[in-house]
């Protein structure tokens, strides 16, 4: 078995995670339910909940890492108490991750065909409809959609069998340093057109007459518990392996928030990038793929170097696309050499082939096995494999992660305390145990059983 590797510095850690964090919901989600859901007051709602509930689970799954030096497929039996059965958690963690990048390899495929499109200037002078109709010609086609997907896997194992330091936190590195760039000059633009301040205030001031629109107080709260549950991509060990590689210097409360800023910083700038250009240009703004492939080329369109900054857009999707892969792909790999001590580049080769092949059915879902509807009418086999990681792997992993920590029945409050209180920092409060114990595992399954009755019951 190799020696395990670690990442050489701190601000390499907090780039990984937060790159892991990142995604696509970042930009395609938050700021149309914080438009949704009252402008301020959603916000407000999201960061009492993302304080409260990611924050200590994300400190958690750093602690297992951090203690066990390694993946979620083999740190639960290395840290439970003999004769028990927590290890056989690692079995849904594991399938958890390829789930993930079962669905989305083919989003971040989409991502690559866009910004290559945007490149060449394929969206100059179209029309919305004829934009529309470029995004399902892309998603209807098999060999485009199974091409870029194909390219997505490749691109994402190649960064990842280069190494730990020389490949993933190195590349990464560079690559969230441009986002932050990227994301603050599109704002600039987008703040500064003609129009933007509508936006803004449709994103930003309180708006009760939305929030009640939109269902009331209740739904907002669970929309926004929802959210900071799952930004964070916490409960099925994604970010546990990078606390694998940290040393002992830093206590993890305080890196988890440090990660959690970055995160949040994300969304909540995404929004000062779409409202307000929608606002400037007339474009009601939507969710879901549709806001990234339909409506905002069709913003582009209409802006004044609009190629240019679709372009750099469309970079910055990449990026947040590409930073979550390579997160999850280093974490898949560390399954093989935890469990068996393959080699780097093996567990990169067998693991290249076999994400492609489980992809395929997302890939195929949108065209040749379109008649698949697995949720119903309209759904598509990418609905499926996001619900059972969403809706049950996360906050099933997130209960387990809160109960393992902190009872005695597993690894145990004192051994947990310990050890995410190790180095300088941020401290976990003794005093938050009570709350840790027994609130947080009832606000879990609320969110759980309420996650299935939005699904189920509308």
């Amino acid at each position: 078995m190799e020696k395990r590797e670690s990442l050489g510095s701190r601000l390499g850690f907090i780039l990984l995670s937060a790159g892991c964090a990142i995604g696509l919901g970042n930009v395609w989600r938050f700021p149309y339910i914080t438009g949704q859901y009252g402008g301020a007051i959603f916000v407000l709602l999201y960061f009492f909940f993302l304080v409260g509930f990611g924050l200590p689970i994300m400190a958690m799954e750093f602690a297992v890492g951090r203690a066990s030096r390694k993946s979620i497929a083999t740190s639960f039996q290395d840290l439970e108490p003999k004769g028990t059965k927590w290890h056989l958690f690692s079995y849904l963690g594991m399938a958890g991750n390829y789930l993930l990048m079962m669905f989305y390899t083919s989003i971040s495929g989409w991502m690559y065909a866009y910004l290559f499109k945007m490149a060449k200037g394929d969206f100059v002078g179209m029309t919305p409809d004829e934009v529309g109709a470029a995004f399902g010609g892309l998603a209807g086609s098999a060999p485009q959609t199974v091409g870029w997907m194909i390219f997505a896997v490749v691109l994402g194992f190649a960064i990842v069998a280069i190494g730990l330091q020389a490949g993933v936190e190195r590349i990464t590195k560079v690559m969230m340093s441009f986002l932050f760039v990227i994301m603050i000059i599109l704002v600039v633009r987008a703040v500064t057109l003609p129009g933007a301040i509508e936006g803004i205030k449709f994103y930003l001031l309180p708006d009760t007459a939305r929030l009640h629109a939109a269902g009331g107080w209740g739904s907002a709260i669970f929309a926004a518990m929802g959210q900071a549950f799952f930004t964070l991509s916490i409960g099925m060990g994604s970010m546990q392996i990078f606390g694998s590689y940290i040393g002992k210097e830093r206590k993890l409360l305080g890196e988890s928030l440090n990660i959690t800023i970055l995160d949040t910083t994300v969304a909540v700038m995404s929004g000062f990038i779409i409202f307000p250009s929608a606002f400037a240009f007339g474009i009601e703004p939507g969710q879901g793929p549709g806001l990234v492939f339909v409506t905002l080329p069709n913003i582009f369109n209409n802006m004044p170097a609009g190629r240019l900054f679709g372009v750099l857009f469309f970079i910055f999707m990449c990026f947040a696309a590409l930073s979550t892969v390579i997160a999850v792909f280093e974490n898949i790999i560390a399954f093989a050499m935890d469990l068996w001590g393959w080699s780097r580049r093996k567990a990169c080769a067998f693991n290249l082939i076999a994400v492609i092949l489980l992809a395929l059915p997302a890939a195929l879902g949108f065209n040749a096995w379109s008649f698949i509807q697995p949720l119903g009418e309209g759904s598509a086999i990418i609905d499926l494999e996001d619900f059972i990681v969403s809706q049950n792997i996360l906050p099933i992993g997130a209960m387990i992660y809160t109960l393992f920590c902190v009872t005695r029945y597993g690894w145990g409050w004192d051994k947990f305390i310990a050890e995410v209180n190790t180095g300088e920092g941020l401290a976990f409060s003794p005093k938050l145990r009570v709350y840790v114990t027994y609130i947080l595992p009832i606000i879990i399954i609320f969110a759980l059983v309420l996650g299935y009755i939005q699904k189920f019951a509308g």
